[in-house]
Parts: structure tokens; sequence; C-alpha cells
């Protein structure tokens, strides 16, 4: 488990003292949701959104619960699963090429969310995340913190999709289920995906929100954990561009 004060990773980024203390950890290879346990949760899945671009409003399969949470999702892509994106190769999911999608959360009982985790597909070097509370960045997970923890193609067992008809394509990218909690009572109600630079796009699968108990995923080699707290833009990576993928047209 990798557990950082944003403000030291990301100190030539982000400014101020609302900067959150965050866990970031991930799934072994072919995972496709999260090992953690919740006292609440919910995952969103896209398989029911319509193709295109656009918005939707989600409960993230928890209406009837004692925690209904709502989600509000704004000028997201969805496309049919292929190699770059849907997890286990099938269904739909959301992605951004060239301008951000927001997914702006809330819950019945104005409890925090403390928990994000979602199937990162294709990673390419411009997938950016960004964290907020009330309108502030708290924290961010750049491709430079994925990479050093689950190591660069084509070398790393995550790369290359991992299931169904896929299985085996674009080896030459990072393919991983990403967990992110924070810890001391910080939280966060927005979360934004965007590319910068533009290279690609950042797809993504699988989103999963909620109040966690028990943090799941993989624990980091020590070496990996000094290497994070030193900064995360120690490694970098080329990703294979995917400018087909931008001019893909819509069925």
């Amino acid at each position: 488990m990798i557990k950082f004060c944003i403000g030291v990773a990301a100190a030539a980024l982000l400014a101020g003292p609302t900067l959150a203390s965050v866990s970031f950890n991930y799934e072994k290879a072919g995972v496709l949701n999260t090992t953690a346990t919740f006292e609440y949760s919910g995952v969103e899945k896209f398989d029911s959104r319509e193709l295109g671009t656009g918005g939707f409003t989600t409960t993230f399969g928890t209406s009837g619960n004692p925690v209904v949470i709502t989600g509000v999702y704004s000028g997201v892509t969805i496309l049919d699963a292929d190699q770059y994106g849907g997890a286990g190769g099938t269904g739909r999911y959301g992605v951004t090429f060239d301008s951000p999608y927001t997914l702006s959360l809330s819950t019945s009982d104005d409890s925090p969310l403390t928990y994000f985790g979602y199937w990162l597909s294709a990673l390419d070097s411009g997938n950016q995340l960004e964290f907020l509370k009330d309108g502030v960045t708290v924290a961010t997970i750049t491709p430079s913190d994925v990479i050093t923890n689950t190591g660069s193609c084509p070398a790393s067992a995550h790369c290359g999709n991992p299931s169904g008809p896929f299985a085996g394509f674009n080896t030459a990218q990072p393919y991983v289920f990403i967990n992110i909690y924070f810890d001391d009572g910080d939280s966060y109600d927005t979360v934004r995906f965007f590319e910068q630079p533009t290279v690609g796009g950042y797809e993504s699968d699988n989103h999963t929100v909620g109040y966690f108990l028990q943090k799941g995923g993989v624990v980091p080699e020590p070496a990996t954990w000094a290497m994070m707290i030193m900064g995360f833009g120690l490694v970098g990576f080329a990703a294979r561009r995917r400018n087909a993928m931008a001019a893909k047209t819509l069925a």
C-alpha cells in the first residue's frame, strides 16, 4: 500500500493547505474489480448507457440501500468494448479524447466518500485523473504514478488487454484496476478525467465509489514506496498514439 500526502507527490502542481491524505494501490494483473471491503459502495459499468458523448445520472446500483450514492456524469463519451476499453471485453465503457469529463457525487445522508476505484485500460502518457472537494483540487493520479507501481511495458504483467475477445491485444500499454483511498477524514465529491497532453484516449470502466472499511489491492515493495515518496515524476513512459481511435465514428 502506498500512503502519501498528495502535497508531497505533486507539490509542483498543487498549492495550498487543502491537499488530501491519500492511499493509492492497484489490483493483481487481470483483476477487473476492487478487492477492498466497504460500509457502502456501488459500481457504474456503463453497459446500459447510450453510445455517444453527453451525460447521465447514476446511483451506481445503490437505489433502495440505506445510503444511496448519486453520480452525475458530464461530457463523457460511451463506446462499445474494443481492444482499448470495456472490462472483460464486453459491454461498454467511458472515455475522453480531447476534452475533460466530470463525475459529481453526493450521498443520501451527506456522508463523505472516501474511495474511488476504476478499471484503467490502455494507459497512455496523457491520462490524468483529478479529485476535487468543494471545487478545490485535493489529489491527482498521473501516468507516472501508475507506471511507478505496475511497471512499464512490455515487461509488466499488466501489459495488454487481459480478457475476453480482445485478450492479448495492445501489449504496449498497461491495463489495471486502480484503488484510491482518502485517509484521515479526507474525502472528495468530484472526479475529473482528462488528457494532458492529448495523445489518445482515457479509457476506463467499473467506476466504484463508496466508504471503505478495509483496503485491498497489491502492497508494493519498499523500494517502490520510496520512489513514490520522493515524487511521482521519476518514471516516464512512451505510449503508442491512437489517432485512429480519436476519429472513431460512434455507432
